[in-house]
């Protein structure tokens, strides 16, 4: 499904897509396939070994381990389930950026809701087949397409896996957007098709088109279905290369972007770009497909699997003794080999010409020495050690120090993390560009506002569509378009990632980084370390210095114009909670008081006042001796 509900098929000769041109894709895309047979290959071997069907790709092989039991050990396996819960739990969020100051609002709005949109397309199931998809094959692929049938016809960002035997692409190319040609094929009943597109009705001769199929465990049957395909290239529109799309079944145009007055000049989608995601394990030259762990693999893998079936019949020959005995022997074979009967019948003698037993040699030690390690062997490689999963550290028995290991041994899966981590990141640009050019009204969403609390926001695209710049002096300065940058990072961390960052902050606060004082002291030590968020955590105890001095200014002003005594002493406390030891340079001043007779009421005595009874009082004295006030 794409961009907007498909009309019946057009059938108008003066058409720029017809018949004619559906066979030029046709032609085009068994091309493509044929190109494309190699990587099909390993893709169906590793689905193979995956399901534990390491049998049938040795025998391809040629190897051989004669009838009967054939091991089939889960080392491989493991490898891949264990990759996948490294990638599960370094589940990626968006941070979208602006590039300019004046699109912060709106960056922050899309950090909002992006992730909104994510979960509305159930993304977290997406991404967790992807990364099988990934971790077995070595590649995986999303589909980031506006469907028109989402909300009742409104509209909305569609984001899904998709397999690999169902794309194709220009063979040799690495990035799949320099493809001439980009190909999704799909299976659909005939009579769904025929209900949606009546004029289809006695044009569906066959299948068509038939992509590889993987080897199900269920029958499936394809007689009744017809393959759709979707067809995307680009053609250039004056400088601008346009993206245009074709969807049809046999030789009949379902839908055509060149076709509708709409989409003929703009195209499919205003960022140009074919609208599928390839996040690869291990890159190979040539192809934009990477391999996996099972490519890396086999090999030890297949080793362990001969060498456990042999040991297997060896064990079992000699838990099961075997004999050789003449066809004119005089044994009753029967009662020989029923063990609930404590007496065997024979005629006459018996000897080891009539009966003898058949020798067994034990495996040596070394044979089991080899397959620890061819075990140690695939563990190394894969990457998969114990320390890896948790399950030894080589004798080390200090918790933090086996956390340490663990965090030192997960090296290669948080590279390959870093990788879907860039394929989440084109995801997400290609859903900024369709709400940019599809959300004209108006959507609602709930987000998650500040300190966890539930809110409701509203969201068009006014904010992040090209925007006039006005003239200036006479010249037109054309327009502007809002860009953003996209950091990814993991929403859900490792245990030990979050002990360690919380005895980190817990260190921070108990030597006195967070105290609004020692602003300087803490700001050079932080630009000497090197930990997540630093930048954060240094703006913050910035804003927390300049919040702290714009304080004791506005303190020292007030306790500048106080009067009254009670109200300098309240202010004076304010300043001690605040500065500490160093408010002791603005205690104010003690007060001079009088007796009042009449009351009783001790009281303020005016500066005046005080300054005249001190002249009269010296006056009164002999000379040379001076009173002072009280």
């Amino acid at each position: 499904m794409e961009f907007q509900k498909e009309t019946a098929p057009q059938q108008k000769a003066a058409a720029p897509v017809g018949k004619e041109q559906t066979k030029q894709l046709l032609a085009v895309l068994e091309k493509y396939k044929s190109g494309k047979a190699r990587t099909e290959q390993r893709i169906l071997a590793s689905e193979n070994w995956w399901k534990l069907r390491n049998d049938t790709e040795i025998q391809k092989e040629g190897v051989t381990s004669g009838k009967g039991f054939q091991s089939k050990s889960g080392w491989l396996h493991n490898v891949i389930t264990s990759k996948h819960a490294d990638a599960i739990e370094a589940y990626p969020e968006p941070n979208i950026l602006p590039r300019e100051e004046q699109d912060k609002q709106e960056a922050q709005k899309l950090s909002d809701i992006v992730p909104c949109v994510l979960e509305q397309n159930n993304f977290e199931a997406t991404y967790n087949d992807v990364m099988w998809q990934k971790l077995k094959t070595g590649t995986g692929v999303y589909k980031v397409v506006w469907d028109q049938s989402k909300l009742n016809g409104l509209g909305d960002i569609s984001i899904e896996r998709v397999s690999l035997l169902n794309i194709y692409w220009e063979p040799g190319v690495t990035d799949i957007q320099k493809s001439r040609y980009f190909f999704h094929t799909e299976l659909h009943d005939k009579d769904a098709l025929m209900e949606r597109y009546p004029d289809l009705a006695g044009k569906l001769k066959s299948t068509g088109f038939v992509s590889t199929k993987f080897l199900y465990d269920d029958a499936v049957d394809t007689s009744d279905k017809a393959t759709v395909i979707d067809a995307y290239y680009h053609k250039y529109a004056g400088p601008k290369k346009v993206l245009h799309y074709v969807k049809f079944v046999d030789d009949v145009v379902l839908y055509a972007t060149e076709n509708d007055p709409k989409r003929a000049q703009r195209g499919l989608y205003d960022h140009g770009k074919f609208p599928f995601v390839f996040d690869a394990l291990f890159p190979v030259e040539g192809s934009p497909c990477g391999y996996g762990y099972v490519d890396l693999c086999r090999n030890p893998q297949t080793e362990i699997d001969l060498l456990k079936t042999a040991y297997v019949k060896n064990a079992r020959v000699g838990a099961v003794p075997r004999y050789f005995a003449r066809k004119d022997g005089n044994v009753n074979e029967d009662e020989f080999l029923d063990m609930d009967k404590p007496i065997v019948h024979v005629q006459g003698n018996v000897d080891e010409a009539s009966l003898r037993r058949v020798e067994h040699n034990s495996l040596d030690g070394n044979y089991i020495s080899v397959l620890e390690q061819t075990i140690d062997e695939l563990r190394q490689t894969s990457g998969n050690t114990e320390t890896a999963t948790g399950t030894g550290a080589s004798g080390v028995t200090a918790a933090s120090a086996i956390a340490a290991l663990q965090e030192a041994s997960g090296k290669g899966s948080r590279d390959s993390t870093k990788s879907s981590y860039r394929a989440y990141s084109q995801v997400v640009e290609m859903c900024i560009e369709l709400i940019r050019e599809r959300y004209d009204i108006p959507r609602q969403f709930r987000i998650v506002g500040q300190m966890g609390m539930e809110q409701f926001t509203s969201y068009s695209n006014a904010g992040i569509k090209p925007q006039h710049q006005g003239n200036a002096f006479g010249q037109d300065m054309g327009f502007r378009l809002p860009v953003f940058d996209i950091k990814i990072s993991a929403q859900k961390k490792s245990v030990y990632t979050k002990v360690s960052q919380n005895e980190l902050a817990l260190q921070f606060f108990q030597m006195g980084f967070f105290n609004p004082q020692m602003t300087d002291q803490s700001l050079m030590c932080l630009e000497m370390m090197d930990f997540d968020e630093k930048d954060t955590i240094m703006q913050r105890i910035a804003q927390m210095g300049t919040m702290h001095q714009m304080l004791m200014k506005y303190l020292q002003m007030a306790m500048g114009m106080a009067t009254d005594p009670m109200m300098q002493q309240m202010i004076y406390q304010d300043m001690v909670r605040v500065m500490g030891e160093a408010a002791q340079q603005f205690a104010p001043q003690p007060t001079v008081t009088q007796a009042d007779n009449v009351s009783g009421i001790q009281k303020k005595e005016h500066g005046i006042v005080r300054n005249a009874r001190e002249r009269s009082q010296n006056a009164s004295q002999p000379d040379g001796a001076q009173v002072k006030g009280g």
